[in-house]
């Protein structure tokens, strides 16, 4: 009975997620048809414009010819920049007083800065001689159909818009109740069948597994089958709304005596939101196989691994249940319940506000996230380990000009290790000789002294930080001001990489002590004074009573605290972000504010995340490595 329960589960849960995902793709896919037809005729249109120079009348006789071609429901506009009009419309909400041409009103100005975005994408591009920012936006309609913006450009220059908006979206297809209902209900009884048959445990659990392969196996080739289909369908739909588009844009430029020169280029129509051309359609209007067949393998390929994926959680749930864990694990809970009751709203908390986001910027490294596709799917941003790739496979240290290049991964790597272990060497160096003072029999005010020297721990680190940055001014920095009372002259700390490095290992020297100092006198008190007048019956001297009682001792209580002196010192963003700032040129960044700096200044969130991800697996490395050598942790 629990097999059979684990089996029907597993496959119940697989199934309906596949069919989930499937239905998702379809849907998918028929917008991205939708939206590849509207844009052939968008692009078509736009090329007419500027053929008719982007205004005037013979843009509104163009329009009006247009127009008839398309679907019912649909509308297009002209918007031009100059003089901020609306130069041709058949929208609804442009007819009667509102007829074209007009300036646009108040109200209107989200249609003038959707222009203005396009214009500085189309311009930024060509500046930075890439594809960054999206060329044509498209949006939906509150009546389900789809809006879309494209650019006009006349000799060069952006001078106007042009959209069209299409009527509702047509129904995708959706996959069928009745075969998901096969491929759950055959494995089924096929393992019933085995159930009856046999009596052995394990040959029933092999026969559960096999069954469960039938299952997903049998949806998954029918999922992928459905979606090269629809794959097809719709290059072949496109390659027909191409060369009727075509037909259609050389009668209207005969029509109205347009420029015939240059030609036009259906093939270039048919192009992503860059305006970069798909190649899925060639210039004559016929699909092109190879490159079809190409995208219909990346998506089996993708589709293959989500399946699998799939696969192997109703293979790990049917195990779960059939083996008997899930009732091990309910009988636990029962017989443990007022334990687990006390401790779920930490587990909660933990999931929440831990656990949550470390996975979710794990996933978020793998996608190509920024400041202009937030709202994209991570699944249409996804670029697998690209990321990584680009900031492990990066050795390139220095600049076409000779000089240093700062951003380089392994320059920053390099100068956190050397800013960790300079600054870890300071504090438990200071740390432990002030803690050696405190600790001296008849030390006259040392509660004063323990006070005193505990305060650049007890004050918040960004005060002291900022402080620390005022006292490194140039002009008007204390520490300038004594120099040049002993003659010398005040230096511009944060104008040399290593005199900038000098102001932020100062601060945080400042602020790392009073811990070290405080974990070495706690360790030194609890020793036993005993040991010490047993040594010193034997004749040994301070440094061997030092080497051979005290670090012993010391070492349960400062490897521990080292450690996590080491992470926490990696990390310190607010020293290096408030005091030096990255200066001169990202020469002092640590590898902390540099992915801050790729997600809050540069936009690069995904790039950003792969960042943080490397540098908790080197601390992860650091910390087990570092565990195992010194077994500091091996009490607790």
């Amino acid at each position: 009975m629990r097999v059979l329960v684990g089996l029907s589960l597993a496959l119940a849960l697989s199934l309906v997620l596949a069919q989930g995902l499937l239905t998702r793709a379809l849907e998918s896919i028929a917008t991205e048809r939708t939206d590849r037809q509207a844009f052939v005729s968008l692009r078509a249109l736009e090329d007419l414009v500027q053929r008719a120079g982007g205004s005037g009348d013979s843009v509104r006789a163009l329009l009006s010819s247009w127009q008839q071609q398309l679907p019912p429901g649909s509308a297009v506009r002209v918007i031009a920049f100059s003089g901020i009009k609306l130069e041709a419309s058949t929208f609804p909400e442009d007819q009667g007083e509102r007829a074209a041409p007009r300036r646009l009103s108040r109200e209107e100005k989200p249609i003038y800065d959707r222009g203005q975005r396009l214009r500085t994408a189309v311009e930024t591009n060509r500046e930075e001689g890439t594809a960054r920012k999206l060329e044509v936006e498209a949006e939906a309609l509150p009546n389900g159909g789809r809006q879309l913006s494209a650019p006009v450009e006349v000799e060069g220059a952006v001078v106007g818009m042009v959209e069209l908006a299409t009527p509702p979206l047509k129904a995708p297809l959706k996959p069928g109740t009745g075969t998901l209902l096969l491929w759950l209900l055959v494995p089924l009884a096929l393992c019933a069948g085995a159930a009856f048959a046999v009596r052995s445990q394990r040959v029933l659990v092999i026969a559960s597994v096999v069954a469960l392969a039938v299952g997903v196996g049998g949806y998954a080739s029918y999922s992928l089958g459905m979606l090269d289909a629809q794959v097809r369908e719709t290059q072949s739909l496109v390659a027909g709304q191409m060369r009727s588009m075509a037909e259609r844009a050389q009668a209207v430029m005969a029509e109205h005596q347009l420029a015939a020169e240059p030609a036009l280029q259906p093939g270039s129509w048919d192009a992503d939101q860059y305006r970069r051309p798909l190649g899925l359609v060639t210039p004559e209007g016929a699909v092109n196989e190879a490159a079809v067949s190409a995208r219909v393998a990346e998506l089996r390929s993708g589709a293959s691994r989500a399946l699998g994926g799939l696969g192997a959680l109703a293979l790990a749930v049917l195990l779960f249940i059939g083996m008997g864990g899930l009732a091990r694990t309910v009988e636990t809970v029962v017989e443990n319940r007022t334990a687990y009751l006390y401790i779920a709203p930490a587990m909660v908390g933990m999931v929440v506000l831990v656990f949550f986001p470390f996975f979710y910027g794990i996933t978020l490294s793998f996608t190509d996230s920024n400041l202009y596709n937030t709202g994209q799917p991570l699944s249409d941003i996804w670029v697998g380990a690209r990321n990584y790739v680009e900031i492990l496979g990066d050795f390139n240290f220095t600049k076409e000009d000779g000089s240093t290049n700062y951003l380089n991964f392994y320059y920053t790597l390099g100068f956190t290790v050397v800013w960790t272990i300079t600054n870890v060497v300071i504090g438990v160096s200071v740390g432990l000789i002030l803690a050696l003072m405190l600790n001296i029999n008849g030390l006259a005010l040392r509660p004063m002294y323990r006070v005193l020297l505990i305060l650049p721990w007890a004050m918040p680190n960004y005060i002291t930080a900022l402080i620390w940055k005022g006292m490194f001014h140039e002009q008007f920095g204390v520490v300038n001001h004594v120099i040049r009372m002993f003659g010398g002259e005040g230096l511009a700390w944060f104008n040399s990489p290593f005199t900038s490095f000098m102001t932020a290992l100062t601060t945080n020297g400042w602020l790392s002590f009073p811990f070290m100092m405080v974990v070495s006198l706690g360790a030194l008190q609890s020793i036993p004074m005993e040991l010490y007048e047993a040594a010193r019956v034997d004749g040994a001297s301070r440094w061997q009573q030092f080497t051979a009682i005290t670090l012993p001792a010391l070492k349960p209580a400062l490897v521990p605290a080292i450690i996590l002196s080491v992470v926490w010192t990696f990390n310190m963003f607010n020293i290096i972000f408030l005091v030096t700032g990255g200066e001169p040129n990202n020469s002092t960044e640590i590898l902390v504010t540099q992915a801050y700096k790729f997600a809050f200044q540069r936009y690069r969130y995904g790039y950003a995340a792969a960042y943080s991800t490397v540098i908790f697996g080197i601390l992860l490395l650091y910390s087990m490595v570092q565990n195992r050598m010194s077994r500091a942790t091996e009490a607790a």
